[in-house]
């Protein structure tokens, strides 16, 4: 009696351990790289080194957090980065200098995005044009719309009270000194859309379509509604990451630029299927944190730009690749 009490608790604990969780990839390769970082700049383990890293982070983390709902939904938003360049250079245009104006022209930076992130949503489920053709053709529109309004050129600057979201930290924490808004923008970001896709019923329904669009329709998934909801995401964190951008380096018409692809990499690193039906938030968040520790270990070494370029390039060619066999092997199985 005895030895099968013990022998089932044997099994108990053989089946328990072969449910534990599987820790996603990625957070070993962060926790490598910033090892690494920390051996080629003693400095970056001081509260300084290592927040103004996450600071630097926040805005593709942001974006990352966002995009994920467009690709877990089988999509591309290639819109993302024109939407921040929209966002910094109409803002300086709206804002005319004036500190008082700061929150309406954020709200309606957010109505902007909103709208954007439905006219996206709309031209891919109703009129049925591939994601990567609507939002390639979103992207130019609004590159467009920025520099017809600023004439190439945007007037005035960002008063502080609209650079602070990105700019600002608040000081005498214990322990890390200080704490970037930035960081704070992020955590509240990261959390909501974490909730919302891994704690509701949207989240279950956005892996649906992304993994058989048919099948999820005959279980009664709105799909064109998911569709929407999930543009609508990747536009307000576009929105979001262009407030913090704007904080960071003041008014660009080239601050967004190549932020779309960053984004999308970002959540190839974090996992994400570049076919739909796989990704979660956190992971996203980890890739965009790992993306921008690749960048500045390379730049610790003193490799310049283009090779940047190239490892992206690298990574998102491989992560088809992958994404391609993973999917071609679950099918013949």
């Amino acid at each position: 009696m005895i030895q099968e009490t013990v022998g089932s608790a044997k099994t108990r604990g053989v089946a328990s351990i072969g449910r534990l969780p599987k820790i996603n990839p990625v957070f070993f390769v962060l926790a490598a790289l910033l090892v690494a970082i920390t051996f080629s700049n003693p400095n970056f383990i001081e509260p300084t080194g290592y927040m103004n890293f996450l600071k630097r982070a926040a805005p593709l983390a942001i974006l990352a957090a966002g995009q994920i709902y467009v690709i877990v939904s089988g999509g591309f938003d290639l819109s993302a980065g024109s939407l921040i360049t929209l966002t910094v250079v109409g803002s300086s245009m709206l804002l005319d200098n004036s500190a008082d104006a700061t929150w309406w022209v954020i709200a309606v930076m957010y109505a902007l995005g909103f709208a954007v992130g439905v006219v996206n949503g709309l031209v891919v489920s109703y009129l049925r044009v591939p994601s990567l053709i609507a939002t390639l053709g979103m992207m130019i529109t609004l590159n467009g719309a920025a520099f017809m309004w600023s004439s190439g050129s945007p007037r005035g600057y960002l008063p502080e009270t609209f650079r602070f979201f990105g700019r600002a930290s608040l000081q005498g924490i214990p322990l890390i000194q200080f704490l970037p808004v930035a960081l704070l923008v992020l955590l509240v970001v990261g959390f909501v859309f974490f909730w919302l896709m891994h704690r509701t019923n949207l989240g279950r329904m956005l892996h649906a379509l992304g993994d058989n669009p048919r099948a999820a329709q005959m279980s009664g998934v709105p799909i064109e509604r998911v569709r929407i909801i999930a543009f609508v995401a990747s536009s307000l964190s576009a929105v979001t990451a262009g407030i913090l951008l704007g904080g960071f380096a003041g008014v660009s018409t080239d601050v967004g630029v190549g932020y779309e692809l960053q984004a999308i990499t970002a959540c190839v690193i974090g996992g994400a299927q570049l076919l739909g039906g796989r990704g979660s938030v956190p992971a996203s968040i980890a890739g965009a944190l790992t993306l921008t520790a690749i960048f500045t270990l390379l730049n610790f070494i003193g490799l310049s730009k283009p090779t940047r370029d190239v490892v992206q390039g690298l990574i998102l060619i491989a992560a088809v690749v992958l994404a391609t066999y993973r999917r071609n092997r679950a099918g013949g199985t």
